[in-house]
């Protein structure tokens, strides 16, 4: 058997092969013979089919499987003297031309790039810094009074927060159109439930009031067959509901969860969920930033095989996630082309955290998973009990320990690039999540 390499590129490989026909032959005829001491054929017994029928039968698939072996095992023999790290698989293909009593291939493929970390001593990292005081407990418990409204019939027309119940038909090309009718549907004005051009028809509407509008579907509509396209609605105003807001007294912090509806109690409980939530944005937003700065701070050539395999992954995850919500991903086609700058990013970012976890021994230790996995159980009523659960399925704790390994190469940049804090407000930091 012989071998020779070429380079083509930053990253791209050649290998050319040529095996020993000889050698093959030998393996097929031992592969014959074991398969004769097993195969059932009509007319013998197993075990006594003659090794000639067995060729006759079974030669050229076994003959494709043995070349196939030969194959591989020359391929590996060389990625090991090379010292080669492979990114995704070969391309194996005959060669155009043969010397006699040997077959030829070539292997076309890429290897892993060399990851060298940049310099981040100039990258600026802002760390939010936020107090959390009476007045965001008061907006948080503001938010859910309005989650946990109740709604009254009014003789007015409509307002903002208002609910009205409608029944609603839309036509294209005047037949009305799959999920363009409901009778007796619930929607809050301003609410954010129906595309903009509907809920602008829903203010200063009265029950008992019928209104007729054109709607144009955006281009990136989940139902193909409505993107950009401009319907008619019909819509018929049954009720105008004003929401009843609930007072802040004991039945209500016993809706959140305080047994007793100590209100005193139920604040803290507020702030400290609200610390809880401050924090983890807070690391959200640090870790970005840290991303970014790794990734623009590390320069090297991404192996296409992983950026592809990559989009694959991400375009059947958004297909998946189309099915849970109930919509049939074969209205919707998913690309795995609209991922490749994400895939790029993600492919990156993997090789330059493995690079560091490695050179750094920035590896999730014990205790610190331990003290993350604490960190979660202070939610539950029974921390001790959670902690002992999460503990007893070892497959669990993987994605703790990914978290972990997150914060070791944010710490570990951190102290390398220029931090500094930053005093946002609660809105900046809580985004639309308390609006």
């Amino acid at each position: 058997m012989q071998t020779n390499e070429v380079t083509q590129g930053a990253l791209a490989r050649r290998i050319d092969m040529a095996v020993s026909m000889a050698d093959v032959e030998k393996d097929v005829e031992s592969r014959l013979k074991k398969l004769a001491r097993t195969v059932k054929m009509h007319g013998f017994r197993p075990g006594k089919v003659p090794l000639k029928i067995v060729e006759q039968t079974y030669g050229p698939q076994v003959r494709s499987e043995a070349i196939g072996a030969a194959v591989e095992r020359v391929f590996g023999e060389k990625v090991r003297e090379q010292n080669l790290r492979v990114a995704g698989y070969p391309d194996i293909q005959p060669a155009d031309a043969s010397a006699e009593g040997t077959l030829a291939f070539s292997a076309t493929f890429e290897v892993y790039p060399e990851v060298k970390l940049g310099d981040l001593s100039a990258k600026e990292i802002e760390r939010p810094v936020l107090e959390i005081g009476e007045a965001e407990v008061d907006r948080t418990l503001e938010v859910l009074r309005k989650q946990r409204a109740t709604f009254e019939a009014v003789d007015r027309a409509s307002q903002p927060e208002d609910r009205i119940v409608i029944d609603f038909t839309g036509r294209k090309d005047g037949v009305v159109f799959d999920g363009g009718q409901a009778t007796d549907f619930p929607v809050v004005v301003g609410g954010g439930q129906m595309l903009p051009e509907f809920d602008v028809q829903l203010h200063g509407a009265k029950a008992g009031e019928t209104r007729q509008f054109d709607l144009t579907f955006p281009a990136e509509y989940q139902a193909a067959d409505l993107a950009g396209k401009t319907v008619q609605f019909e819509i018929t105003v049954k009720r105008v509901e004003a929401a009843v807001l609930p007072e802040v007294d004991a039945a209500f912090a016993k809706t959140l969860g305080i047994a007793d509806g100590d209100i005193a109690r139920m604040r803290e409980e507020v702030k400290t969920n609200l610390e809880r939530e401050a924090k983890r944005r807070v690391q959200v937003r640090v870790r970005d930033q840290v991303l970014d700065a790794l990734i623009d701070a590390t320069a090297f050539d991404v192996p296409k095989a992983l950026i592809d395999a990559e989009a694959q992954r991400m375009a059947e995850a958004a297909r998946q996630d189309l099915v849970q919500r109930g919509i049939d991903a074969k209205n919707v086609p998913v690309e795995a082309g609209w991922f490749t700058e994400q895939a790029i990013r993600r492919v990156k970012l993997g090789l330059i955290v493995a690079e560091m976890v490695k050179d750094n021994d920035l590896q999730a230790k014990p205790e610190q998973v331990r003290e993350r996995v604490q960190e979660m159980a202070q939610s539950y009523e029974q921390p001790a009990e959670f902690v002992k659960w999460f503990y007893s399925q070892r497959d669990r704790l993987s994605g703790v320990e990914d978290l972990v390994v997150e914060e070791n190469v944010v710490a570990w940049v951190l102290s390398r690039a220029k931090a500094s804090d930053k005093v946002v407000s609660f809105d900046e930091l809580m985004g639309n999540a308390q609006a």
